[in-house]
């Protein structure tokens, strides 16, 4: 008697319909139509809730004359410095941990220590030591990025299978070879996990500290300009500058799903498709 055959169960189909940019798309479309509608219907102040109409063309006005592009590039250029440097500098302490392991435990309860510390609260120390300029934006930057990267970069190095530990050393790698040939490529999927945490640590400190530090020395970029526009009572300008960053952070997280896609999920280093 033959036996009936069972349908092979098959895996949820992924990618299919709408591609997830266009899907994103769809919803910020949506919501900027219903914001639209709730502003006409309330009838509430645009000194309280511009429309969006308002704040794109607000927004293409500081386009044109270029005032957008110079606050952005200031904060990018800090961010970018800030965000390396801290990126470098947790990667060489991760790295120092485990050549010399006494320093591991230096490093994980440092960073246990610092981690939940507010990048904004050492704003303070920063001024007495550097002074109002990029310097101690840098800093607080820095501060803001290097624990979190420490964390996930231990983590990363710490789940290394020790077989591929063995191969290496069997070949004769040591100390920062074997982190460079062995450590840093297995434990690549958390290494880019903690650069995305550390950008978005970066990018809200960065943001944060010049609203301050506009608010002392007129320095700054995309948070002077939010700052001075609220003190002009511009608050389509006010939303602009919001939606700059929101565009920029889009992007930004674009860039990181590609790097994903064309690395570790290709390299089959991840279970998501």
């Amino acid at each position: 008697m033959p036996v009936p055959s069972v349908p092979a169960s098959r895996p949820p189909a992924r990618g299919r319909g709408l591609n997830f940019g266009l899907r994103q798309a769809i919803i910020v479309a949506a919501g900027l139509v219903l914001w639209q509608v709730l502003v006409q219907v309330s009838g509430v102040s645009p000194l309280l809730v511009p429309s969006p109409l308002a704040v794109v063309r607000k927004f293409m006005e500081h386009l044109g004359n270029g005032e957008l592009l110079a606050y952005t590039q200031a904060t990018l250029q800090i961010l970018v410095s800030g965000v390396g440097l801290g990126i470098l500098v947790a990667l060489v302490m991760t790295g120092l941990s485990v050549v010399i392991r006494p320093i591991r435990d230096v490093v994980v309860t440092a960073a246990a220590m610092m981690n939940p510390l507010p990048a904004i609260a050492v704003l303070p120390l920063a001024l007495l030591w550097f002074g109002i300029g990029p310097g101690a934006v840098i800093f607080v930057v820095v501060n803001s990025v290097v624990w979190a990267m420490a964390l996930n970069a231990n983590v990363g190095f710490e789940t290394v299978p020790v077989q591929l530990r063995w191969v290496g050393l069997n070949l004769g790698l040591r100390r920062w070879r074997l982190i460079r040939d062995v450590y840093l490529p297995a434990s690549l999927p958390y290494i880019l996990t903690g650069i995305r945490i550390a950008w978005a640590y970066g990018w809200r400190t960065v943001i944060a500290a010049e609203l301050v530090f506009g608010a002392l020395g007129s320095q700054g970029g995309l948070g002077w300009m939010i700052m001075i526009e609220r003190y002009n009572l511009n608050t389509d300008s006010v939303f602009a500058g919001l939606g700059s960053i929101i565009v920029i952070g889009l992007a930004v997280e674009w860039l990181f799903n590609l790097i994903e896609r064309v690395t570790v999920r290709k390299w089959g280093m991840t279970s998501t498709g």
